[in-house]
Parts: structure tokens; sequence; C-alpha cells
């Protein structure tokens, strides 16, 4: 039984060293998509992201009129340590540049101003037990009114990011 495992041996490791008939007679697929584009759609207002350049920002819910509004990373990051947030009373009426909440830290206080009109649906109650939650995610987690925007052109004449991290530069 030895003797046949021997001569066998030098005749199975050629046959694993070559490369298998089924990958050279791959048959091609029936369609494919050109290369570079994408077999998936997305719209460009799935999650519109803006910025004012008093450091809020305010995100539109993709398909509806409602949008939520924080503080940006860089305001978070220059308030400190945030110790309580005052979170804005459901149906008030607040148009662009006016106080929607503040938002207090160690160093110092600061309202947060709605960037468009429209009328507060519900403040962030995770904030009012955990404040933090402000400086851990202050674009995420940490956001601070749910709003229904009055007109959602309004979001155009907002910064982008891009826009946005400029004015942080100068």
């Amino acid at each position: 039984m030895a003797s046949i495992a021997r001569s066998i041996r030098p005749l199975a490791s050629r046959a694993l060293a070559q490369k298998p008939l089924a990958s050279t007679c791959r048959a091609a697929p029936a369609f494919r998509f050109p290369r570079g584009t994408r077999s998936f759609s997305q719209s460009p207002l799935a999650q519109v992201k803006k910025y004012t350049e008093s450091h809020e920002w305010i995100e539109l819910v993709e398909g509806s009129n409602t949008a939520k509004i924080g503080i940006t990373n860089y305001a978070a990051h220059s308030l400190g340590d945030v110790v309580f947030v005052e979170l804005p009373e459901v149906d008030l009426e607040v148009g662009p540049g006016e106080p929607v909440g503040a938002v207090e830290s160690v160093k110092s206080a600061s309202d947060v101003l709605s960037p468009v009109a429209g009328k507060v649906i519900r403040g962030n109650a995770v904030l009012e037990d955990n404040a933090k939650t402000i400086n851990a995610s202050p674009e995420g987690e940490g956001w601070i009114a749910e709003i229904e925007v009055a007109d959602v052109a309004a979001l155009d004449a907002l910064l982008d990011e891009a826009a946005y991290n400029e004015t942080l530069d100068q």
C-alpha cells in the first residue's frame, strides 16, 4: 500500500500545481453594468446637513420637512464640558437666527440659534439627564431640537460642510 501512495504522490502534486480547468472556462455573465456606474440610486437629499457661521448645524430628514438642529463639533469643543442644556418648548415658532435652546458649560453659556424658520416638534430628552452627550456626539446623538421646517428651500442659503470648515480656518 505504501508503494502505491509513493507512486501517486508525484502525480497528485503536479495536478494540484496546475490551474483548474473551471477557472479558464468560466462563462461570461449575460449582463454587466459598465465600469464606474452603480447598480443602486441615492437621492442627493437623503440627508441634507447644513451649517451656520454661528456654529449650528441642521440636518433635514429624508423625504420630509423635519430637521434636527444642534451645535457643531467646533462649538462643543470650544465650550468645554457641557453641564446643562435648555431645551425648547414644543410648538415654539422660531425664525432664522432666533434662540431654540441654550447650552451651558463650565466655561460659558451660549444660545443655540435656529438656522431656519419652523416649529419645534420636540427637544432631545437625552440631554435632560446627560448634557455631556453634546461633548461626546455634538453632530449626532447630541442634537438639541427637532423642528418642522417652514421652507425647505431656505436650507440652500446655509453653508455646506466645506464652506463651514473654511470659516474656521480664518
